[in-house]
């Protein structure tokens, strides 16, 4: 990346602010789409210190990138709830 581009904005987006849940991080990471948003996102673990991470995608479509948000931590919670951390294995 160019001197330029870090001085005017250029590069990738700042990191989401995870929401935590029983010790898991859940970052909402909703992507655009023709029509809306996709539900996705990332959830990560410390484990024996290493960072795990799972990360999902789901068919569903919703209008805003807010709905999307909401949905996605639902989602995430719903997977560390089934999974745990056999989601990482």
């Amino acid at each position: 990346m160019s001197i330029l581009s870090k001085l005017f904005g250029g590069g990738s987006a700042p990191e989401p602010e995870p929401e935590t849940y029983n010790d898991f991080r859940i970052f909402a990471e909703p992507r655009s789409d023709a029509g809306g948003y996709r539900i996705a996102g990332r959830i990560e673990k410390e484990i024996g210190g290493e960072v795990k991470s799972h990360s999902f995608l789901r068919a569903d479509l919703v209008q805003s990138k807010e709905e999307a948000e909401r949905f996605t931590i639902r989602k995430a919670r719903q997977i560390i709830d089934e999974q745990g951390d056999r989601m990482f294995g």
